[in-house]
């Protein structure tokens, strides 16, 4: 006997099934299901005998998984009851003892959430690799000079080591969105039922200690509708993604003919074709576009709960196509990144030659004369109409005369000092550019050193803790 006097249509059960897709979770199913029907014989609601045979077929079931002989049927709505009606089919009425005390509303909340943990913590080996390449290509490229940007126009001079860094700092960050991820999985679902907790006296933390929870939800309503995990982990991907957009952004421009700061190796390049000269940075421009995929998958995820009742509601089975996608693509470019930087090279004279722009050194000018007292503002104006006269002239400005720099910026000279003008020709030594910058977290080599050795200390590699 059922509820319903007719089947279901074939094109609901079509919408409904989530089969498809929801496979994946099946070792995190098993998982969970040995630890309930466990936990169910300890608390004396299934018999020793019922829970050998369970055992042995679930562990029947986990075989035919990993050897690919699991075979879905038409009828399986998804895999946790794929998995039921298998183990059923193995050990008879015991294998329909095991969902005793659960629903399939807990049951999936905790099956994602071991999913969004196992993966949180598969992100974070991942950008530690990432990390680790970067640090690595930046002790090696350590004093090689390029100019810095803003607005995508030569800014200040900075070493590329420094460049490379910066990409350290968010990949850390990362590494802590994904950290804060296994804390939002850490309350175990199970045991909450369909919503107002079960009729049993289970023990929800053994369950929990057996799975590697580390304590339980403690509101049943809250237990099965909260996908917070999900978002948190969306979250994390997505800023994840946009990083390595902006990464892979660079490297698409630095690769260009036009700058010619880089060249990816040709595994990771693709020709054209019909012009046979290309080779195109595609592994690069992928990063790039990936982003705002992941991005949409958080905002889908939005879209899904932002106006659901407490508690299940089946909008919630929409959760696994976001994160599983979000999942894939973000791991899959982060192993790309981390091989790509590993084999990227750098053009040291291209490099060096766009850093030596003395247009690059006009802070650094404006700085000197801070330095005698004028107000930076004032020293502001005094430089900028400096170059703009260097420019009328066609000159850089190591190539002004002193009668030139009298007429342009007198406030240059220093009226104690022969020549007059010889600390601002000095100034425009290249060196002086990048090793004035002395500040903390700056591109002095010092500087630079000095954080390369912190990176290595969060590493695990150097002294201090990681």
């Amino acid at each position: 006997m059922s509820r319903f006097s007719e089947p279901q249509d074939p094109l609901f059960q079509a919408l409904n099934s989530s089969i498809s897709f929801d496979f994946r979770l099946a070792p995190y199913d098993l998982e969970q299901s040995f630890a309930h029907a466990r936990m169910l014989a300890r608390s004396g609601i299934l018999a020793e005998g019922d829970l050998e045979d369970i055992e042995r077929g679930l562990e029947q079931v986990r075989a035919e998984l990993d050897e690919d002989r699991f075979e879905v049927y038409p009828g399986d709505e998804d895999i946790h009851m794929a998995i039921e009606r298998r183990l059923t089919e193995i050990v008879g009425d015991a294998g329909a003892k095991l969902h005793t005390a659960r629903s399939r509303n807990d049951q999936v909340a905790t099956d994602v959430a071991m999913l969004v943990r196992a993966h949180s913590l598969g992100a974070q080996d991942l950008l530690t690799r990432l990390m680790e390449t970067i640090v690595g290509l930046a002790e090696r490229h350590l004093d090689w000079p390029m100019p810095g940007y803003t607005h995508l126009q030569r800014a200040q001079p900075v070493y590329l080591s420094h460049h490379l860094l910066a990409y350290f700092w968010k990949f850390r960050r990362d590494r802590q969105r994904f950290n804060f991820c296994l804390n939002a999985t850490d309350d175990l679902p199970l045991g909450a039922g369909a919503l107002a907790g079960v009729n049993f006296d289970t023990g929800r933390m053994f369950v929990a200690q057996e799975l590697g929870f580390g304590g339980i939800a403690e509101n049943s309503l809250d237990a099965v509708s909260n996908r917070d995990f999900v978002l948190d982990y969306l979250s994390a991907a997505a800023t994840c993604a946009t990083h390595l957009s902006q990464l892979g952004a660079e490297i698409v421009t630095w690769s260009s003919e036009e700058f010619g700061f880089c060249e990816v190796a040709d595994r990771f390049a693709s020709g054209s074709s019909l012009m046979p000269q290309k080779k195109n940075p595609d592994a690069a421009e992928l990063l790039r576009a990936k982003a705002p995929r992941v991005a949409g998958r958080l905002l889908t995820m939005h879209g899904v709960l932002h106006g659901l009742p407490l508690t299940y509601n089946k909008d919630l089975q929409e959760d696994k196509e976001q994160l599983f996608d979000a999942v894939d693509t973000v791991e899959l470019c982060l192993g790309v990144a981390s091989e790509m930087l590993s084999s990227i090279s750098f053009d040291r004279g291209r490099l060096a030659a766009a850093a030596t722009d003395e247009a690059l050194a006009a802070t650094d000018v404006a700085d000197l004369l801070v330095k005698r007292g004028v107000p930076f503002r004032t020293a502001h104006g005094i430089v900028g109409g400096l170059v703009r006269g260097a420019l009328e002239r066609g000159k850089a400005l190591s190539e002004l005369s002193a009668d030139e720099l009298e007429a342009l910026a007198p406030a240059l000279r220093d009226p104690d000092a022969d020549p007059a003008y010889g600390e601002f020709f000095a100034l425009l030594q290249q060196s002086a550019w990048l090793e004035s910058k002395v500040s903390e977290g700056g591109t002095s080599l010092r500087r630079v050193r000095e954080q390369l050795a912190e990176a290595r200390r969060l590493l695990g590699d150097g002294p201090g803790p990681g």
